[in-house]
């Protein structure tokens, strides 16, 4: 089965090699305290930086997803409350989320601004002239979700103090494992805040990364598949340009090669890593049916759009003859709904 699902997504075929390995060597029952162990997130913190071009001077630490970081930002990072511009469900319920436990009472009182670089929703994202403007705009910190663009998308990481993302979308991987990414202003504000009731708090998990462990139990396995994901993936640089020019692609195509409508009229507001197609009810109903007994996985719509739309993952893991194999479905498929 071939799969264009947004998330968890295509894996990586390499990573059963890997996988298989991890058992083999005896990585999987390696203690998280052990020099064996530390040395795995030594180097994978290290490709992080290397492979997606994280300055330096920003901190990378491993927690479970990117909910829980949606967590730790109000916990550890958020004085008073935050405040989310947002245009789809994940904006939404991150901002539902964060103010149950950080209420919002005043919007001139937000310390922490939080957007989803990409809403995997509805095929939308926030472009990096759109955050430049924010930082200007903004006094306290920003927080990214970048679920699914990181790993395929180049950033300019210093418009924003905290960056995260599940591993399950751009990176290639199973899910169970998430990348958190926070700047030195991120961490003095924990400090000033000084949160360590819970388990996930951004202190202890920062004194823990610095000796290299996590502080508990990690998901150890995660950990050393993306470490030699990693390995594998070229920079950030040539993904950015195969994942954009692609998306171009598929937009051109959707748009001229197929009876099909685009959800989002804009080209700006358009994602590069998840395309978003609209029809009826019954349409989107009988391509995705059909599309299955193809052989292919199209992603179901969400929320609002749950019923009238499909999705259509963009990530580096997809393989061109995977790509061409879907546009020649789509070429030929025709619905008995009236478009």
């Amino acid at each position: 089965m071939i799969t264009f699902y947004p998330g968890p997504s295509k894996v990586y075929p390499q990573v059963a090699e890997y996988a298989q390995e991890a058992v083999r060597s005896g990585v999987v029952s390696l203690n998280h305290r052990s020099a064996g162990f530390m040395d795995i997130v030594k180097e994978t913190v290290r490709l992080l930086h290397e492979k997606l071009a994280i300055p330096a001077h920003y901190h990378i630490a491993f927690v479970s997803s990117a909910t829980e970081c949606w967590e730790i930002v109000a916990q550890s990072l958020t004085v008073t409350t935050s405040l989310h511009p947002y245009g789809g469900a994940f904006g939404r319920k991150w901002m539902e989320y964060a103010h149950r436990i950080k209420p919002m009472i005043m919007p001139g009182e937000a310390d922490v601004l939080c957007v989803v670089q990409n809403e995997t929703s509805n095929g939308t994202q926030v472009r990096m002239n759109t955050l430049a403007q924010f930082r200007r705009e903004f006094s306290g910190l920003i927080a990214v979700d970048a679920v699914s663009s990181l790993g395929g998308l180049m950033f300019d990481w210093t418009l924003a103090d905290v960056w995260f993302a599940s591993v399950q979308k751009c990176l290639g991987l199973p899910a169970g494992l998430a990348v958190l990414v926070y700047s030195p202003n991120a961490l003095k504000q924990a400090q000033i805040i000084d949160d360590r009731q819970y388990y996930n708090s951004l202190l202890f998990i920062h004194e823990n990364i610095e000796k290299h462990q996590t502080p508990f139990t990690p998901n150890g396995l995660g950990i050393y598949l993306l470490m030699k994901v990693l390995q594998q993936v070229p920079p950030i640089a040539e993904l950015d340009e195969l994942i954009r020019t692609r998306a171009a692609d598929w937009y051109r195509f959707v748009a001229e090669e197929t009876p099909w409508k685009l959800l989002i009229e804009n080209p700006e507001q358009r994602s590069d890593t998840v395309i978003a197609v609209q029809g009826s009810e019954a349409q989107i109903r009988a391509v995705k049916n059909a599309a299955q007994q193809g052989g292919i996985t199209l992603g179901n719509g969400y929320g609002d759009w749950k019923s009238t739309t499909f999705r259509i993952a963009n990530f580096p893991a997809i393989e061109d003859w995977e790509i061409d194999k879907l546009k020649s479905f789509l070429r030929t498929y025709r619905t008995d709904a009236e478009f």
